[in-house]
């Protein structure tokens, strides 16, 4: 069971901060494209819409599933925790209050990917929606 261990520590939360640099990642380069769009370039309005939105579902599929990700680590944490006590014999309420807390750090961490990326996608959606409003204003559609 060593290697459930191992998976919570470095597998679940290592997928948490591969997703959350992702996330800003993407964030940070829908940032930059709204920032300098042309909107002049763009003769319907379907074209600027798929433009704006590239990558926003990514985002949003990460904010949340991420504390899905995190609840998985910390069933598997618990699930370590009751096996140890199992083999051992002992209800050592130190290793389980520690191995509890170890578990619930997954959870943690999934929370943590998980707001921000779903307050990037919040933030980058109006920023589509006012973007796509500027071009219908400027272009005589409604």
């Amino acid at each position: 069971m060593e290697w459930l261990k191992f998976a919570v520590d470095y597998g679940i939360i290592g997928l948490l901060l591969v997703l959350s640099v992702c996330s800003i990642a993407m964030a940070i380069e829908r940032f930059y494209a709204y920032r300098h769009i042309r909107l002049d370039r763009y003769g319907e309005k379907i074209t600027l819409e798929v433009e704006l939105t590239r990558n926003l579902h990514l985002i949003a599929s990460i904010g949340s599933n991420a504390p899905y990700i995190g609840l998985l680590g910390t069933v598997l944490g618990i699930m370590l925790t009751f096996y140890s006590m199992g083999q051992e014999g002992l209800a050592d309420a130190t290793k389980i209050m520690t191995g509890l807390a170890l578990a619930l750090k997954a959870t943690a961490v999934g929370l943590l990917v998980a707001i921000p990326s779903v307050a990037l996608y919040n933030h980058l959606l109006r920023r589509v929606w006012v973007i796509v409003k500027d071009w219908e204003k400027s272009n005589g559609a409604s």
